[in-house]
């Protein structure tokens, strides 16, 4: 049973388990081989002080902590993390090192750091002209390099659903600060491009990634987390545009992520959790991408895009990812990063590691139950 209390208790456990996660050794990443890497084993994604995206969705889930809470009570660490980070030297650019911004363009306003303002001007300009772009303009999923930070893997042709949450909704949220219609149109269009290469519309499901160089969705799976990105992705986004997004595109990007949870919900395990491979009850439990689908399903009934009842299947879920919370405030069952596979037997060999993704995920759905208990009061 879920109580306001046990989810301030857990929510802190895993707050307290992101912020000491540590670094990453890459020299670990040059011995190991390429197959282990392929199935997840990168040093770099399991720590909290690089510069990429299980960072960048480790920040972005503290910045939610801290819009709950109506404090800077994390404000410290923030500063320290990106001080940190510039005076190293950031990455290469790619979509996946894009996604530390995606707090940092609210905090860099929050401080009215212009430095920081610049440099998010800067990484928003860099997608709009530099980014690798595959047919039709859609955003190439460029990725880090693995064991050399300045390198890339291009990825030709492809585009991922993972692009949305990692790149566009920091690219719409510049567009939004900087009154720059452009940008805000640029993100239109890749949510727009993403649901048409990707959605598939006799499921209401997404696959993970669509080839332009091969003509199809490699392996046609349809991945937990990789649908997660949607359902918490277009309700940021939805949320981030306000309303100045016009009607009709609003009201089709709401029937999209509807009729995405209309399937999900049906997929849902007994547990509470959803599979890795939504629909091969052979694949393994999977929390991250659980607990984003918590969130983007809480978020839809409170912003009133889902019936009230919707709710049961989102608690249901919190309620499992709570069993998941370590005493230590480990989340577990997380799956490491995925790559695109040709087969589900792929995703259903990728490893299961405490990731900071994870940690930050959990953190969001948590909040988003948390937020509940505030409606309730101020009814």
């Amino acid at each position: 049973m879920l109580t306001e209390e046990l989810l301030q208790e857990k929510l802190q456990l895993v707050i307290d388990k992101l912020l000491h996660l540590g670094g990453a050794d890459y020299e670990m990443d040059k011995k190991t081989d390429a197959k282990s890497q392929h199935l997840g084993l990168v040093a770099r994604d399991f720590g909290f002080e690089e510069w990429d995206w299980p960072q960048g969705i480790g920040l972005y889930g503290l910045y939610k902590v801290t819009q709950l809470y109506g404090d800077g009570g994390y404000g410290e660490f923030f500063r320290e993390w990106f001080s940190q980070n510039f005076t190293r030297g950031l990455p290469s650019r790619n979509v996946n090192t894009t996604a530390p911004f995606l707090a940092l363009s609210y905090l860099a306003w929050d401080w009215e750091e212009k430095g920081y303002q610049n440099t998010c001007r800067e990484r928003a300009q860099w997608l709009m002209e530099l980014l690798p772009k595959t047919k039709e303009n859609g955003f190439q999923h460029v990725t880090s390099a693995i064991g050399d930070r300045q390198a890339v893997r291009l990825n030709d042709g492809e585009l991922w659903i993972d692009t949305l949450v990692m790149a566009v909704l920091f690219l719409n949220r510049m567009g939004m600060t900087e009154d720059n219609i452009r940008w805000r149109e640029e993100a239109l269009h890749q949510f727009l491009l993403h649901i048409k290469y990707l959605y598939h519309k006799e499921s209401g499901l997404f696959f993970h990634g669509w080839s332009f160089l091969r003509n199809d969705n490699f392996g046609s799976v349809f991945w937990c987390r990789g649908n997660s990105w949607f359902t918490f992705g277009v309700l940021e986004y939805l949320e981030q545009c306000g309303g100045q997004l016009d009607g009709g595109v609003r009201k089709y990007l709401e029937e999209v992520f509807c009729a995405q949870v209309n399937a999900l919900v049906h997929l849902q395990d007994v547990s509470g959790l959803w599979h890795t491979v939504l629909t091969e009850t052979d694949s393994y439990l999977e929390v991250s991408g659980s607990a984003a689908i918590a969130a983007g399903i809480l978020k839809g009934v409170r912003m009133r895009l889902l019936p009230e009842e919707y709710g049961q299947y989102a608690v249901k879920a919190v309620e499992a990812i709570c069993e998941n919370i370590a005493e230590d405030g480990t989340v577990l069952n997380v799956s490491a990063g995925t790559a695109i596979g040709l087969d589900s037997d792929y995703y259903k060999n990728v490893m299961v590691r405490p990731m900071a993704y994870g940690q930050s995920l959990v953190i969001i759905a948590l909040c988003e139950a948390l937020k509940q208990y505030e409606k309730e009061k101020s009814i």
